[in-house]
């Protein structure tokens, strides 16, 4: 990482240490200084990049991922009480790296980790989403993770997914499908 990455990094560092310090909270409205686009970008492998180097600290990382934020229009911030800052994303944020199956009470709930370790149970507030590319036919699955924010969910966590799923008949055809806090997920149709 360069010099000019490391001082916008410790920037943000310094003012989301100051925010936390004295109790202030993120806020979601458009009026904080608007600092422009800036060269980082989020790869669709989970990987951040500052103008074209990767970002190998991972509690920087870290930190970059707890302020980011999504707009109505879907482009993605790096957001202070004071100051928001435009970043590209190429597809998803974060990736589920993770899945573990929790079965108390007769109630499955898979618990997800992603890559910056976030804790997520797939359910009501959490979907777990199925798009097909109208090209290819290919299914990329997510993980909705926050506010608009969501996580590609890895091919090995989705081939564990795809064995714990059930066949059900939805809207005449037979789909495949995961339980996850009392709501059922559609994981793709089954030709």
């Amino acid at each position: 990482m360069d010099n000019s990455s490391l001082k916008i990094a410790r920037g943000f560092l310094k003012k989301v240490v100051e925010e936390t310090r004295f109790g202030k909270e993120s806020s979601n409205s458009i009026s904080q200084n608007f600092c422009g686009d800036i060269d980082m970008r989020i790869a669709r492998d989970g990987t951040w990049y500052y103008k074209g180097s990767p970002i190998e600290r991972f509690k920087l990382v870290k930190l970059f991922a707890s302020i980011l934020t999504r707009d109505k229009k879907g482009h993605f911030w790096l957001k202070t009480k004071v100051e928001r800052c435009r970043i590209t994303v190429d597809d998803a944020p974060f990736l589920a790296v993770e899945m573990n199956v929790d079965s108390k009470k007769n109630k499955q709930r898979l618990i997800f980790r992603t890559n910056v370790d976030d804790i997520v149970i797939a359910g009501p507030k959490h979907s777990i989403i199925v798009r097909v590319d109208p090209e290819t036919g290919e299914p990329s699955p997510y993980l909705e993770i926050r506010s608009g924010i969501e996580a590609l969910i890895t091919r090995s966590v989705f081939y564990d997914l795809v064995e714990l799923g059930i066949k059900k008949i939805h809207e005449r055809n037979l789909i495949l499908g995961v339980w996850s806090d009392g709501i059922f997920f559609n994981l793709g149709s089954i030709d």
